[in-house]
């Protein structure tokens, strides 16, 4: 592999992580299993995958910020989990999932919740500030 391509893979360092992806899976699962929603509430479906659309794009807009931030920003994420599952929870109970559905969605749910506590709590512990390690906007200067 070449120095070039290697250098493309990483330059949005928050792609690394794999919460992120996790939540980009996660959104794509809600917008496939809510498409039957939206005959039933279409302003229902929307606002679930938009929020599911949340978890992802805080993570990714949170990662250029310095750190307290960054842990902020994964703090929203892990807001917008929970409002996901009050979401899962209302269409179980209306009947437009079944308990399969509401029993995958929890999963993926709890599983990025302990993902999001887990790196918030690696930040927390790590001395490196944030920017060095996530931040694509960070680049040497050069002196002239």
């Amino acid at each position: 592999m070449s120095d070039q391509t290697n250098r493309q893979q990483v330059f949005f360092r928050f792609e690394n992580l794999r919460i992120y992806h996790k939540a980009l899976e996660y959104a794509l699962w809600v917008k496939e299993n809510t498409s039957l929603l939206r005959s039933q509430d279409c302003q229902f479906a929307d606002n679930f995958c938009q929020t599911s659309q949340r978890i992802s794009t805080h993570i990714a807009e949170g990662s250029a910020r310095e750190k307290p931030l960054f842990i902020q920003h994964l703090k929203e994420s892990k807001s917008a989990i929970r409002v996901c599952l009050v979401f899962t929870t209302l269409a179980h109970r209306l009947e437009m999932i079944t308990d399969e559905q509401e029993s995958e969605s929890r999963i993926q749910l709890m599983e990025m919740t302990k993902m999001l506590g887990a790196l918030i709590t690696s930040l927390l512990k790590n001395p490196t500030p944030v920017q060095e390690q996530y931040d694509e906007d960070y680049l040497p200067t050069q002196s002239w």
